[in-house]
């Protein structure tokens, strides 16, 4: 048994990662040797940069045509599965939807170490947005953390599977769940809260990976010292240039006390850069969906922010979406990458936003390089100002100058966005990013909605489909994030709702919502050189890993989320899912719910 409950690293041994690699001298020194290993997947995004590349190259271009199914496992649950598993040394964890089971499975022979079923109230199910899906664990010296749905953070013990600690992260009965996975970064694990439909005010808290301790809790929206913002200090793009945002800078964009129940949840993936010790994520829209009821740019929702990962306090934060008017949650991956933006070497951070646009901006100063269109029916905005960094919005598809209870037609994309939360990858052998996306419109009518806590706070209503005179919803495309152009795209008949995998053996691997893996050349996206047919849809991230010398690839099936709400939660109204219901019908023709992990290898 090579994992061991708690791992201390001899004082050598620490010196000698430290001068290999100086940053991780900054991370969790357990955890960075881990992920340096290419043989396991220790973390949710492969490594802090969520780079969702392997180096591993047994699997590669010439051979993975040959790939057969070396394994399955199904977890018991319905509904829809996102995330993937961890894999450490010789043990493998996965983790479920609701109820959020997790298993330790032994990768010799297949067989359970143990599992962990959380007894959770079943009404926390109604208050959770867009299914009851989980996006996976985290490790660190020998605790799993899980996130569960009725927002309780645990840490196990990674070899027997029992409760270490447990804390509360929120309040189910005001709205707040939660979906994402735990980060962990140094000594502490970090999470988010769920619950921008039920007017919940959105959060990043930091709790001790040992004792479960808060460390620290930092708002989205409100007063300066619920945000952890220094008004004087805390920066952000203005005029070209970066300038402290000033005090009350979030209080100043919303009516009286609106930004108590104002969203900007924080449900999506935490980038780190150990050497700058600063985090990186996205917040999500305002509450409500109705943007008549909350005049303002309801700041600092849809904004990236970096944070200093020992005090929470923000460095910089940038809005993509001010006054959102679509429900263009701002959650998605930040990807950090070294590379060169206008021709000039760039410690970057990359992000596809719902709203359409893919940013690139200066991780270390929040300056705004890059801001261009990742899908070519996006119109709602017809660019953004890269002097005032706000996009420029087309009066035709704006909802709130049209009012509540007037229903405007053909904006794109839809309100899940270019993507949603299913992860991009970043390909250092190519310089480009692989980026699923969707290629869908809407009509989108808002009207009044009093807030009630724990109640639905949308206030609008939507239809999805495909762009005008196009029949498919999704593209996989390759992204130079230096120059902010679409290098190649893949058309996919439904949205691409899964995670991506490069690797050193040039594939890049990703599923579909009809079942399919697919993996094709990462030079040439356009040339499909594997495909499989897994038995759900696959709302999951695709991983890799290596056994006594063998490279393995994995998938979570489990049609579900957005995408997939009608199927799993079995609506049939069109407009029901907050609009997806419609949009994506016909997939009850291509899949069946179920949640499985299909594991393949050369044979």
């Amino acid at each position: 048994m090579t994992i061991k409950p708690k791992l201390k690293l001899l004082p050598l041994v620490f010196a000698a990662l430290a001068l290999a690699v100086p940053s991780l001298v900054f991370a969790n020194a357990n955890v960075a040797k881990l992920i340096s290993n290419p043989n396991n997947w220790a973390h949710p995004s492969g490594n802090f940069a969520l780079h969702r590349y392997s180096t591993l190259n047994q699997i590669n271009a010439g051979n993975v045509k040959n790939m057969k199914v070396a394994w399955t496992f199904s977890t018991g649950v319905l509904r829809g599965h996102e995330g993937g598993p961890l894999v450490i040394d010789d043990t493998l964890f996965i983790h479920s939807a609701f109820p959020n089971k997790v298993f330790a499975i032994n990768l010799s022979d297949q067989t359970i170490k143990w599992k962990y079923t959380p007894v959770q109230d079943p009404s926390v199910i109604p208050v959770m947005c867009c299914d009851t899906v989980n996006r996976g664990l985290s490790y660190a010296e020998g605790k799993i953390f899980l996130q569960q749905a009725d927002t309780t953070l645990v840490a196990l013990d990674a070899v027997s599977g029992k409760v270490i600690w447990s804390i509360k992260n929120g309040n189910p009965k005001k709205g707040e769940t939660n979906t994402n996975a735990p980060f962990v970064m140094k000594d502490k694990v970090l999470t988010g809260i769920s619950g921008g439909e039920f007017g919940v005010q959105g959060f990043v808290a930091a709790y001790d990976i040992n004792s479960g301790k808060q460390v620290w809790k930092c708002y989205s929206v409100g007063p300066d010292d619920q945000m952890c913002m220094d008004g004087s200090k805390t920066m952000t793009w203005t005029n070209g240039a970066m300038a402290p945002v000033g005090k009350d800078s979030s209080l100043k964009t919303w009516k009286g006390d609106q930004w108590k129940i104002g969203g900007g949840t924080t449900w999506g993936w935490y980038g780190y850069d150990p050497a700058l010790n600063l985090m990186y994520y996205g917040s999500g829209n305002p509450s409500t969906w109705n943007p008549s009821q909350r005049p303002g740019d309801n700041k600092w929702s849809m904004t990236i922010f970096a944070r200093d990962v020992d005090t929470g306090m923000a460095k910089w934060v940038y809005q993509m979406t001010p006054f959102d008017e679509w429900d263009f949650d701002g959650v998605n991956e930040t990807i950090l990458a070294d590379i060169p933006v206008r021709g000039k070497q760039t410690k970057a951070v990359v992000h596809f936003d719902r709203n359409g646009f893919g940013y690139t901006l200066d991780r270390v100063t929040g300056a705004l390089l890059v801001a261009e269109k990742y899908d070519p029916s996006v119109n709602w905005a017809t660019h953004v100002d890269m002097k005032t960094g706000r996009p420029q919005v087309v009066s035709k598809y704006s909802t709130a100058q049209a009012g509540p209870d007037v229903n405007t037609k053909g904006i794109c994309p839809a309100a899940l966005g270019t993507k949603d939360e299913q992860p991009a990858s970043f390909n250092p052998q190519t310089g480009l990013f692989y980026v699923p996306t969707n290629h869908v419109c809407m009509d989108y009518e808002p009207f009044k909605v009093e807030y009630t806590a724990g109640q639905p706070y949308v206030g609008a209503t939507l239809s999805m489909y495909p762009p005008p005179g196009e029949s498919h919803m999704g593209n996989f495309i390759t992204w130079d994030a230096g120059t902010g152009k679409i290098v190649q795209s893949k058309q996919e008949k439904f949205s691409v709702w899964s995670g991506v995998l490069t690797t050193a053996g040039g594939i890049a691997c990703y599923g579909t919502l009809e079942g399919y893996l697919k993996c094709v050349d990462a030079k040439n996206i356009n040339k499909e050189l594997y495909k499989f047919k897994t038995p759900s849809g696959i709302i999951g991230n695709v991983t890799t890993w290596s056994y006594q010398g063998k490279q393995y690839i994995g998938i979570l099936s489990g049609i579900g989320g957005w995408a997939g709400i009608g199927l799993a939660a079995g609506l049939e109204k069109d407009t029901d899912g907050l609009g997806a219901v419609g949009g994506y019908k016909e997939l009850n023709k291509y899949t069946e719910l179920g949640g499985s992990l299909t594991v393949f290898s050369l044979p």
